[in-house]
């Protein structure tokens, strides 16, 4: 389904009217979603269609994930979360992994950002040069 420009415009403005502080706020998104539907005004689809994706970004951009050959002490993890935080701004979720695959380092993913300091990426980075 095609999406027209008013309904890309009035996705934005209902993602924008969900933001407390710049955090999406669930109360607000429920209760917009939930007068949106009742209302159903004409091209309603297309506005819940990209209201949707406008979600799915915010959460994958507030989503961290943080792997580690190692398992972090709380210390590291605190310290990590505050770097992070600052970088990306409150309201992130962070949650952390231990991957013994990764040999040793860290692997930080943050919505579409990577940061790979991993020996296994700087392995495969090696190999592709070859």
């Amino acid at each position: 389904m095609r999406i027209t420009k008013q309904a890309r415009r009035d996705a934005k403005a209902l993602f924008q009217s969900c933001l407390t502080n710049g955090v999406l706020d669930e109360t607000k998104l429920r209760t917009a979603v939930q007068k949106l539907l009742a209302a159903k005004p004409r091209g309603y689809m297309g506005v819940v269609q990209h209201f949707q994706r406008l979600v799915k970004l915010d959460i994958d951009r507030r989503t961290a994930l943080i792997e580690s050959a190692m398992l972090l002490s709380p210390g590291q993890q605190t310290e990590l979360a505050g770097m992070l935080s600052r970088r990306y701004g409150q309201g992130l979720q962070i949650s952390f992994a231990h991957t013994p695959s990764l040999l040793g380092g860290l692997k930080i993913k943050v919505g579409s950002d990577v940061i790979d300091g991993t020996i296994q990426g700087r392995l495969n980075r090696l190999a592709e040069t070859f």
